[in-house]
């Protein structure tokens, strides 16, 4: 009789582990993941969230001899946390946005990622899209990576620390002198004003660095697709990638990486002629830019049109004018 307990106990346990085996990826796969994070193109950062991302290049690696497999969502949030502390250990909220996401029950498009040895893969997240920095202060921050996404977090990568220096936000004074408003999410709203004073009020806050007021009028998407590879890869990928696209567009121009002619930074500036109609027009600007010695003198035509009463930039033509 006692034979037959064992036996029946050992069925069992034999099927116990078959089902945990079918439910549960085997962890030791993904001994020789490494993850690693920098900062991408490290800046000042303060504490507003939607005017001053803090950009994070994460690169994923296989240091084994085999093919590694891994899982990554369209959208980040689903395949990797941010971790940050204080100086006190403590932690940082999620943003509430993060937690509505996790909590909200929808479908989660991923791929499967196949690395070689020695073979990465990497791509850049904002990190406070994932975490509440409301107050400067110095922070230390670190990633976990799921490679069976969130909903298998009993399976997780953690990343190298970084340190994180958010200083207190600059004075609003300098920008007193705009003929635009001040930035408060409030106020801070596109309005019902000319094309000529669209251009205008875009330059300016580009002369100033007001990153977000330089947006404010301006169609970034349009802007991004006037790269014909861009425009193509941009119709095969979901909604959250597209705007994932979107934003590094945005980081990739405040940091003068790509468009620079729609970003330089003229010492001055004339508005020559604007031309519209009821929903298009255009805007020739003649701008100066100053170099040690000289000034490069350029004719701006910068390209507008109106939806639901409000003007945007859309495209632009620059031609040189030589030196002064």
């Amino acid at each position: 009789m006692k034979r037959k307990v064992f036996t029946i106990i050992s069925v069992l346990s034999l099927f116990g582990q078959i089902a945990f085996s079918q439910n549960k990826v085997d962890p030791s796969k993904f001994e020789n993941m490494t993850v690693s994070i920098k900062y991408y193109d490290k800046t000042m950062y303060y504490p507003e969230p939607d005017i001053n991302p803090v950009f994070v290049h994460i690169s994923i690696k296989n240091n084994s001899k085999d093919t590694l497999r891994f899982k990554i969502a369209d959208d980040r949030s689903f395949s990797c946390d941010f971790n940050v502390f204080t100086v006190k250990n403590t932690q940082l909220p999620q943003t509430e946005e993060l937690r509505r996401k996790r909590t909200t029950n929808q479908t989660v498009y991923f791929r499967e990622i196949s690395l070689e040895t020695g073979e990465e893969y990497a791509f850049v997240e904002n990190l406070k899209d994932y975490i509440q920095i409301t107050e400067p202060s110095v922070y230390y921050v670190e990633l976990t990576v799921y490679p069976e996404l969130y909903k298998s977090k009993y399976l997780n990568k953690t990343s190298n620390r970084l340190t994180l220096e958010v200083r207190p936000s600059p004075a609003a004074a300098s920008s007193s002198v705009l003929p635009v408003k001040n930035v408060t999410a409030e106020l801070l709203k596109p309005e019902e004003i000319a094309p000529d004073k669209v251009v205008e009020q875009t330059i300016i806050s580009r002369q100033k660095s007001l990153w977000d007021q330089f947006f404010l009028y301006l169609d970034v998407e349009s802007l991004f697709l006037r790269n014909s590879s861009q425009k193509r890869k941009y119709g095969t990928v979901s909604a959250e990638e597209r705007e994932r696209m979107i934003k590094m567009y945005k980081a990739d121009l405040i940091q003068s990486k790509i468009d620079n002619d729609i970003v330089a930074v003229p010492e001055r500036f004339e508005v020559e002629k604007t031309v519209y109609t009821k929903t298009k027009g255009t805007v020739t600007v003649t701008e100066w830019f100053k170099y040690p010695n000289y000034y490069e003198k350029k004719s701006y035509v910068y390209m507008v049109r109106q939806r639901e009463g409000i003007w945007q930039i859309y495209d632009y033509t620059v031609t040189n004018l030589g030196t002064e």
